[in-house]
């Protein structure tokens, strides 16, 4: 037995999570790669993680069985906390219409433009959390998306206090601020409810007036108003719909550009084959490189799940183990993505992998919605960034509730 395994059930079974999770975080490769070997499924008496590719992909596609059960505390009556419910499945279709894969390019050149005149602004140093990628999601979400007229540090913290409580505050986080952020959480979203009913308000008169712009806030009141919709999908609706496009954009985006950023940036022979990618002038043969940092370092480690009949995971072969109705479940997809079964050479950064059946932006029933946009959205500021002549880090990353918080980059301007 491996020494992680050896000193796991050396510890009493209340400690063994706690002890787990510590190098789920800061030593999560060698980790998993022991469990995938001697114990692919880890039983907990709080969660129980699942680390091997076929048994993640499992978890996540069978929604049925193993579902969504602790994103309803924290997001109600969203379609997200929904499994395969009618308003889920309505309202899902509806946003990926209304997101316009056609418009990618020109949200790309615009996501690109945007991330290089921050960084000139920056005259060779930038914090690239709040002062880049954060930044350049917002622009995103306020020029593209609709939200006009809206206070951009609001819309910051709207968003940051949804994700960390849906994300980074579940039971067994442990977090010792726990109340303190659901209250921040619920602040954030009365008053993001607020604005969102005033924008709605003011882009359904612009709308009836035959104006409001094509952008998708103004897409989706049209189709509500076109009467082509259930009657379940009325106004309130239609506020959790765009609330929704704000809260998913922004916080993912910045820990994905940096966890790709630090993890290209430490492989000396990776960076310099980045950096004369990211020049090239077509945008599209850089991507590989943040996808494949990014099956290294995702933004989140694991999707947790809970499982609603007792099934077998690693069927079929020496590991074999049953899991019991209710248990909270980790689909590891960090450890996922380094499994040997599907991935060739896990240990190797190659760039020209496929990456179509990758986890970075989940699988399943729920997949991320604005996979598309996200994509482009973190590709191509990381690109921006690796444009720059030497550029490195000046500062370790500074990381506060489970997020990079500030991480300063310099260059030669």
């Amino acid at each position: 037995m491996g020494a992680y395994l050896t000193k796991l059930d050396g510890l009493a079974p209340g400690a063994r999570w706690r002890q787990a999770r510590t190098w789920l975080l800061n030593e999560p490769l060698p980790f998993f790669a022991e469990l995938r070997a001697e114990r692919p499924v880890l039983a907990t008496p709080e969660v129980t993680l699942a680390t091997s590719y076929a048994d993640c992909s499992l978890i996540l596609r069978r929604h049925l069985t193993f579902q969504v059960d602790l994103y309803k505390p924290k997001q109600g009556e969203y379609w997200m906390a929904q499994d395969e419910t009618p308003v889920h499945v309505r309202e899902k279709a509806i946003m990926r219409t209304l997101l316009d894969r056609e418009q990618l390019p020109a949200m790309r050149a615009y996501i690109g433009e945007t991330a290089a005149k921050r960084l000139a602004a920056g005259k060779g140093r930038i914090d690239a959390t709040h002062g880049l990628a954060r930044a350049v999601a917002l622009s995103l979400v306020e020029d593209w998306f609709g939200f006009e007229d809206a206070d951009r540090q609001k819309l910051f913290e709207w968003s940051y206090w949804n994700q960390q409580d849906a994300f980074h505050n579940q039971p067994f986080d442990h977090r010792p601020d726990a109340a303190a952020v659901i209250d921040k959480r619920q602040k954030a979203g009365f008053m993001m409810g607020l604005y969102l009913a005033r924008l709605v308000a003011k882009k359904t008169l612009e709308v009836k007036l035959g104006a409001g712009g094509d952008k998708p806030v103004a897409r989706l009141l049209r189709l509500w108003f076109s009467g082509g919709i259930s009657p379940e999908f009325d106004i309130k609706r239609v506020i959790f719909n765009v609330g929704g496009l704000l809260i998913g954009a922004v916080e993912t985006t910045n820990h994905c550009v940096v966890n790709a950023l630090a993890e290209i940036m430490k492989r000396p022979d990776v960076l310099a084959r980045a950096k004369a990618a990211a020049l090239d002038p077509d945008p599209g043969k850089f991507d590989g490189f943040a996808l494949e940092a990014l099956r290294f370092n995702p933004a989140f480690p694991y999707f947790f799940r809970t499982a609603h009949r007792d099934v077998e995971l690693s069927g079929g072969g020496p590991h074999a183990t049953i899991v019991a109705n209710g248990t909270t479940l980790l689909a590891v997809t960090q450890s996922a993505m380094q499994d040997g079964h599907v991935y060739p050479h896990p240990a190797v950064f190659d760039e020209t992998r496929a990456q179509g059946d990758g986890f970075t932006f989940g699988q399943g029933l729920h997949e991320c919605l604005g996979k598309a946009i996200g994509h482009a959205l973190v590709v191509e500021t990381v690109r921006q960034v690796l444009r720059l002549k030497n550029v490195e880090a000046a500062a370790p990353i500074v990381w506060k509730g489970g997020v990079p918080e500030q991480w300063q980059l310099k260059w030669v301007a």
